[in-house]
């Protein structure tokens, strides 16, 4: 991730909504408070042992106010935005973290983007989590476990793995095969790099259907997630259904390993985080049951292999081929030979942070940059009885106007309502 981080930044941004009177000193000095006391501070990186560590002390915080209008408005987009394209500095001793809150009257958003390479979005779920607690004065000011030293998908995970490392090296000739057969996105500007964004809610009737639609497909509401991107993807690129050979779309999905791994706590923080990918010709006309039920069939067989495991054997492989060649063809490397049209990344916060009923529930949106291995990243946030969406995607390849289709897909979705 370090690599990619070199031709764009690669950052995250996770947003809670919280339902009290912004008082700015005392939110500021939650967040100095929970990143001391977990150590969070003082990031330095060893890229020649790929390995990262944590020098503590105290946190300097810098907590910008945006003005950007009542609501997580398009403005308020905007903001989400421009932290995913700005840098982190990261030689030295650095911060991985910055902060912005949105004051909303009898409320507030704060945004915490940070430097995706050394955590995931369960890491930060606990660390904002932390950080209201702090601030509404009912935290544990117990230490917090240490921070982990090396991400958690990386080659200590193909070390304790050999297994999966094996299943995994056996896979590739096919996922080759594969690839080899799917449409590649067309980029404007190989070289731009940057992220556009935009947000919607699924509403509490909307996201039941999806459920109910689940249930009766017998597939799991990622599959389904998975096969409206799918068929949003394949209107914005009718043209490959003409080719010869590249006909297929291939997506990818974002798995938290952590439960595989037994570290399925919120004081674990790091990186654990696997993946996967689908494939699907998608032709016109196709039911949205029968794409669910492929791609449903395909995930199924990739959970009992356990193969998004072995996502580190790809990064290790990445890694290597991309120090051989020079910045511009590594821009070009993985929209060549690994040629994604999106990915997916879906988190049930109902599961990891429960909300009460009335004013102390909480909101919730997370973004996270594209990159070099793929052009769009949806990312769907399930809280309470709603599911917050959030699209990146890199404009040089998708217009906003192909934007506004994808996200009607979710809204509006063809088929879903006669299969539920």
């Amino acid at each position: 991730m370090l690599e990619w981080n070199d031709l764009h930044p690669y950052n995250a941004v996770h947003v809670v909504r919280v339902r009290e009177v912004l008082d700015r000193p005392r939110l500021e000095a939650a967040i100095a408070r929970t990143l001391e006391r977990r150590g969070l501070m003082g990031l330095v990186l060893d890229r020649h042992a790929r390995t990262y560590q944590y020098q503590g002390g105290p946190a300097s915080v810098e907590l910008r106010v945006c003005d950007a209008g009542p609501g997580w408005s398009p403005a308020f987009a905007q903001e989400i935005e421009r932290e995913l394209n700005q840098p982190f500095a990261h030689a030295g001793s650095c911060n991985p973290f910055r902060c912005v809150v949105l004051p909303e009257g009898d409320a507030f958003s704060l945004a915490l983007a940070y430097f995706h390479p050394v955590a995931d979005a369960h890491s930060i779920v606990f660390l904002l989590k932390d950080i209201v607690d702090e601030y509404r004065g009912g935290a544990d000011a117990a230490p917090e476990a240490v921070p982990r030293s090396d991400p958690g998908c990386g080659d200590s995970l193909l070390r304790s793995h050999p297994s999966v490392v094996a299943r995994k090296l056996a896979s590739l000739p096919a996922s080759v095969a594969q690839m080899r057969h799917s449409c590649r996105p067309n980029y404007r500007d190989p070289a731009d790099f940057h992220n556009g964004l935009t947000l919607f809610t699924l509403g509490a009737e909307a996201l039941r259907r999806v459920v109910r639609t689940a249930k009766a497909l017998e597939v799991t509401v990622n599959d389904l997630f998975l096969a409206l991107l799918m068929q949003a993807v394949s209107q914005i690129a009718p043209k490959r259904t003409r080719a010869d050979r590249r006909r297929n779309l291939t997506l990818g999905c974002i798995v938290n390993t952590r439960k595989d791994l037994g570290r399925d706590s919120g004081g674990d923080f790091g990186l654990h985080l696997g993946s996967f990918f689908v494939h699907h010709e998608a032709p016109a006309g196709i039911a949205l049951a029968d794409l669910a039920r492929d791609i449903g069939g395909q995930t199924r067989r990739i959970k009992q292999s356990r193969l998004y495991l072995g996502a580190g054997v790809e990064l290790t492989l990445g890694r290597l081929l991309m120090s051989l060649f020079a910045e511009h063809r590594r821009k070009k490397l993985y929209q060549k030979h690994y040629p994604l049209w999106g990915g997916l990344t879906n988190m049930n916060l109902n599961a990891l942070w429960p909300q009460p009923e009335g004013a102390r529930a909480v909101d919730y949106v997370r973004a996270v940059s594209t990159g070099p291995v793929t052009p769009l990243v949806v990312s769907v946030t399930t809280i309470g009885a709603v599911a917050n969406v959030t699209v990146t995607y890199r404009s040089t390849v998708f217009a906003a106007p192909e934007i506004e289709r994808l996200k009607a897909c979710f809204l509006e979705p063809a088929g879903l309502l006669a299969t539920a």
